[in-house]
């Protein structure tokens, strides 16, 4: 382990701990069917449609059919087209085109999600103090090229490389994504670099697994946290605690020496 003054690098998750999704799934596909004078599709039988064929879809092409060289737009067809026909709504093809367009697009926007105020000022906060800042996040190229930038956290100014699975054709819990992360760094030393997420199978436990420091942000309040904390993961309610925890530490670094967990 090290202390947090050798530290040269902070990767960091996206949705969750940097964004979050406004609303409901079913708020977008119904407004995408409503906009080309359909009935608004049940929310409940939308959302089941969706997690099944999204879970068939990533189990047949993964990382949105990076190595079988799918083009994005048509995985996402194939996975929404799915996920109408699941919940039981078979459009037919010029109907449904309408519709695949429309959601298409407000996901590859800014419209459905929001960014957590202190996202960007801890990131810039980094970056001021010389640290490389990474984002490791199982998302597709539009995340990196896109919705990112709309959010105001930009390549350049709030982050400096971004390891995505629908890029690099990797994705967590594979602990394979935290190595191109140390790799695209500069092939920094997993003990230099800190990774804070959300999820303690996809975040804490990989990023663990090949020498990385780790520590995980409970936003939400989830039942989980209590285990993650039982089980020695440092948890923080948000990013402002955690500017602060590593603040405290840096501080209290000149009176006796303190590790990173």
């Amino acid at each position: 382990m090290s202390s947090i003054s050798k530290l040269r690098c902070i990767t960091v998750d996206v949705t969750g701990t940097l964004i979050a999704y406004k609303g409901e799934l079913g708020d977008y596909y119904c407004m995408a069917a409503k906009a080309v004078g359909l009935p608004c599709p049940d929310y409940k039988r939308m959302h089941e449609g969706f997690k099944a064929a999204y879970t068939d879809m990533a189990k047949k092409y993964p990382c949105f059919g990076h190595a079988a060289k799918i083009p994005n737009v048509d995985w996402w067809h194939s996975c929404v087209k799915d996920s109408f026909i699941k919940a039981g709504y078979d459009y037919d093809q010029e109907t449904f085109e309408k519709v695949f367009k429309r959601i298409y697009s407000v996901f590859g926007s800014a419209a459905p999600y929001t960014v957590f105020p202190d996202s960007q000022p801890f990131l810039r906060w980094l970056r001021e103090r010389g640290l490389i800042v990474g984002i490791v996040s199982n998302a597709e190229y539009r995340y990196k090229d896109v919705i990112l930038p709309a959010l105001g956290l930009n390549q350049g100014s709030e982050w400096d490389f971004g390891v995505f699975s629908g890029i690099d054709g990797v994705e967590k819990p594979n602990p394979r994504i935290y190595e191109i992360a140390l790799e695209k760094a500069g092939n920094i030393a997993p003990h230099e670099v800190l990774h804070i997420g959300d999820s303690m199978r996809k975040d804490y436990l990989p990023a663990k697994s090949v020498g990385m420091h780790a520590l995980l942000l409970d936003r939400f309040k989830t039942p989980d946290a209590e285990n993650w904390k039982m089980s020695g993961a440092i948890v923080l309610p948000d990013l402002v605690a955690t500017q602060a925890w590593l603040s405290g530490e840096e501080e209290d670094i000149k009176k006796k020496p303190i590790n990173v967990a």
